[in-house]
Order: C-alpha cells, then structure tokens, then sequence
C-alpha cells in the first residue's frame, strides 16, 4: 500500500486517505477476478463527472466503481453517500468513457463501501436511468 502523505501539522490528507481506499477496493476487486481498464477517469472541462475505478468482468462486463470510506457507518454509513446528483455525473462520465468503444460492452454501476474490516461490494447499485 501506498505511504500516505501528511499535511503540514501531521494528519493523513484527504486525497491520500482517498487514494488509499481506491488500492483497497482495487485490490479487493482484482482478487475477483476483474480487470482494471483504467483508474480516476475524468470527463473533460469543467462540471463533468469522475469514476474512482473502471474494471471488466470476465464476461465483458465493464464495471463503473464508486468507492467511498468512511470511519464511522453513521446516517446510512458510505454507500448512502451516492446520491442522485453524484450518480448522474458517474453515469455522465460513464457515458462520454464509451463514447471511444466501436460496441457497446454490457455495464453496470458498483459500489464499494470500505467500512470496518471487509469492503462491501454493492453490484448494481444503480443504474443509468
């Protein structure tokens, strides 16, 4: 795992915390069997969206992975915290990603919620309707 990065009075930034739980839900999907495309896909310009993973299945399937840490499970825990706003930007993002395929692959939208000591995988946590 990667050395995390400390602020200037000492604390783990937020980024690196980030990034750190990104290796975790990688790792934890990898050892699923899923392939990584491509990591912290960004849609160009300004106000478009950012998928943390993009994995494919070993029947095609490209898999749009939200990651979310948190240290306490309060008010619904991680995954609660994908909400519809954050989904439409994954799923815009998700869009303009495929726009490069010649067909279109299957897909769905996972979730990984890295809370306590195993990552929940949450398949098709949502869809792009």
């Amino acid at each position: 795992m990667q050395f995390l990065k400390k602020d200037r009075v000492g604390q783990t930034t937020t980024k690196a915390r980030g990034d750190a739980g990104e290796d975790e839900a990688m790792a934890f999907l990898q050892a699923q069997g899923l392939r990584l495309l491509q990591r912290n896909y960004r849609t160009p310009g300004r106000g478009g969206g950012e998928i943390d993973l993009i994995m494919q299945c070993q029947d095609g399937t490209v898999v749009f992975v939200e990651v979310r840490k948190r240290s306490r499970a309060d008010f619904g825990g991680a995954a609660a915290t994908v909400g519809m706003h954050k989904q439409r930007r994954i799923v815009y993002a998700a869009r303009h990603f495929l726009l490069t395929w010649r067909h279109l692959p299957p897909a769905r939208f996972d979730v990984v919620s890295l809370e306590g000591r195993e990552p929940q995988w949450l398949q098709a946590a949502f869809d792009a309707s």
